[in-house]
């Protein structure tokens, strides 16, 4: 018997939209509308990369060394970013996850997992994905903390917005307040500073040209909005959410052919600063969604 590298394969579809979820992690592996993407895709003969269409339980983004105190316990995650000495993007990417619908809707899913203790994060989450077509894509994430202690705890995607063409060509169009600057060498958060009038703003919309991105932002006010848009043919996806923080990449991993759009419920070094940390009691559960649409 041959395993895809993504395993599982189910595919749903509703609305003109067709999709692809993987058990590897529970991921996205392609969204289309009529025929062209929506989302960035990869083969079914491929392994997830770049973060393509992936979850990110119990934290988004980046923990500076791996270490961070909860509850006065000093803790050490494994470096899952060696070159840069951090822990990165949580604990499931590669975790195989189980359909758990009876299947009888074909223009939905839900997947789940469940995360148990390991070194660096000792608590018990039962995860939930659930995916619907209708007008868009909704992505719905749940956790919920099945074990005997607090757990900290963040949520964020990796999915990356396509219109079928290079970035460069494409007009970007979202609005945010703060911008995150990090280092160069680690990616390390070292403060935020105003997006108006700078490279960043995108306010109005305009080409992304040759400007490149890898930062968070903030100051969404609510539900917020990016769209990606192909000036000549006049084809549009956009992701919608309403987390606080969102992490934008221009995708230099897979060549400039996409936009990440990430939401995230806390910026990076989350479980360092506590800033917009989620704290689960035992028996509590989080909720977030994000959609996709032409």
């Amino acid at each position: 018997m041959n395993v895809l590298p993504s395993g599982e394969q189910w595919t749903i579809r509703g609305g003109g939209y067709e999709a692809t979820v993987v058990s590897v992690g529970g991921g996205l592996r392609g969204l289309t509308y009529d025929g062209r993407p929506v989302l960035l895709g990869y083969g079914e003969d491929e392994a997830a990369h770049a973060g393509i269409g992936q979850h990110l339980f119990p934290w988004p983004n980046r923990i500076t060394d791996g270490k961070y105190t909860f509850e006065g316990v000093a803790q050490q995650l494994y470096l899952t970013e060696p070159a840069r000495q951090n822990a990165i993007h949580g604990l499931t990417r590669w975790a195989n996850w189980l359909r758990v619908d009876d299947g009888s809707d074909p223009a939905a899913l839900v997947v789940g997992n469940r995360l148990h203790g390991q070194p660096g994060y000792l608590h018990q989450l039962d995860l939930r994905l659930d995916y619907r077509l209708d007008d868009g894509l909704t992505v719905t994430a749940t956790a919920t903390n099945v074990g005997a202690d607090n757990a900290p705890y963040g949520y964020g995607a990796h999915p990356y917005l396509s219109v079928g063409r290079a970035i460069d060509e494409c007009v970007l169009e979202f609005t945010a307040s703060d911008r995150l600057e990090v280092s160069a060498d680690r990616m390390q958060p070292i403060g935020l500073t105003p997006v108006a009038d700078s490279p960043y703003d995108f306010s109005t919309g305009r080409l992304i040209g040759s400007t490149s991105i890898d930062h968070a932002f903030t100051g969404l006010d609510g539900a917020w909005s990016v769209s990606l848009t192909d000036p000549d043919s006049g084809a549009r996806s956009v992701l919608t959410s309403d987390t606080p923080w969102m992490q934008l990449f221009t995708g230099e991993a897979v060549g400039r052919t996409a936009l990440a759009v990430e939401p995230m419920t806390c910026p990076p070094d989350a479980f360092i600063t506590g800033q917009d940390l989620v704290v689960l009691k035992p028996g509590e559960s989080h909720t977030t969604s994000f959609a996709v649409a032409v």
